[in-house]
């Protein structure tokens, strides 16, 4: 078996294997896992608490003995399932917790097989730590540029165009799955932190920090998670394309945007009932009944109005003078093609 060590997270990036294995258990995988891995779990999340305790509480000897037994048992079923297409070519990197026991004993049993094994020194704990270092420990050489403006003024769609032409975007919102507002949940549950993290270091190592990347301002927290500090330092600090649009053009665009929220009004209910610490009792039974009604124009342009504009307000008194400032008159399907065009020649 060949060991890799990992020295960057761009290791990976170079790696040439067939596939990745996580032999951890589930809800360990759930948490965060390597880019790209799939879980063969040598434990099941049952498994390994018994197996646990019996160390703890009986002796570690039996405990082997029994996680033995259970690694082998449930090794032969990965071989006898997933892995009983594989020829003698394919070559996995197989990791566990801290590339012990449970991954060496995959590992090897796989090497006996014929199968060119590498396993990663130091397990995921080693790969976390890379992803520690890069995302809380040092400065990121990424040249952002933020784009700014109130709520509905087509940010995420801008991105989209924008990546679309070969400019150089990162989608914090996607990569969080929370579209950044109360009403911003997407239908996918948010990664945990750790996971978010993950997808956030490989998305920056993928990109070309002598470019510039476009990134939607946002706060210190998309939806319950938190961006890393390394990468919120340079958001800080980054350039901002400040963009508006009337009102009634940034509520048509949030009807579109967020026709999903209209499907399930009783969910949408219970996210107006959130925001009556801060207003009137009036104004919400008004945006209540919109909702029941179907005037999603005139809440959306309510919410703005009255909720989302003069926080964006307060917060924006506190920022830099942008470096470009985009006035639209629409937010049509061609005016913002139009405008990511603009501004990936001008900032590209």
């Amino acid at each position: 078996m060949t060991p890799l060590i990992l020295t960057s997270l761009a290791d990976l990036q170079s790696l040439t294997v067939d596939a990745i294995i996580d032999v951890r258990a589930p809800l360990e995988f759930a948490e965060d896992h390597l880019p790209g891995a799939i879980n063969l779990p040598v434990l099941n999340d049952a498994e390994r608490a018994e197996v646990g305790t019996i160390y703890t509480q009986v002796s570690p000897f039996d405990a082997r003995k029994i996680g033995g037994a259970l690694v082998a048992q449930n090794t032969a079923t990965h071989l006898q399932g997933p892995l009983a297409d594989k020829d003698g070519a394919w070559q996995p990197l197989v990791y566990c917790w801290r590339g012990g026991q449970r991954s060496g004993a995959f590992a090897t049993i796989l090497d006996q097989v014929g199968w060119r094994v590498r396993l990663l020194k130091g397990g995921y704990k080693s790969y976390r730590s890379e992803v520690v270092k890069t995302l809380y420990q040092t400065p990121l050489p990424h040249r952002l540029i933020l784009l700014d403006g109130g709520t509905g003024t087509a940010k995420t769609a801008l991105l989209e165009r924008l990546a679309a032409q070969g400019a150089q975007v990162l989608d914090l919102e996607g990569i969080a799955a929370h579209r950044g507002s109360l009403f911003g949940r997407i239908n996918t549950p948010q990664p945990a932190q750790k996971m978010f993290e993950t997808r956030l270091a490989a998305e920056l190592t993928a990109l070309d920090p002598e470019r510039i990347t476009f990134v939607e301002a946002e706060s210190s927290k998309i939806g319950a998670r938190v961006i890393p500090p390394s990468l919120w330092a340079v958001m800080t600090e980054a350039p901002r394309i400040h963009i508006t649009a009337p009102l009634e053009a940034r509520a048509s665009f949030l009807c579109r945007a967020y026709a999903d929220l209209t499907q399930d009004k009783s969910a949408l209910g219970a996210l107006l009932d959130k925001l009556r610490p801060f207003h009137a009792g009036e104004r919400i039974e008004r945006w209540h009944a919109q909702a029941q009604n179907g005037e999603w124009q005139a809440l959306a342009a309510g919410l703005m109005a009255d909720h989302y504009d003069p926080r964006y307000a307060k917060s924006a008194a506190l920022r830099t003078d942008a470096v470009h400032r985009i006035e639209l008159s629409d937010l049509d399907e061609a005016t913002l093609e139009r405008t990511a065009e603009a501004l990936h020649a001008k900032f590209s």
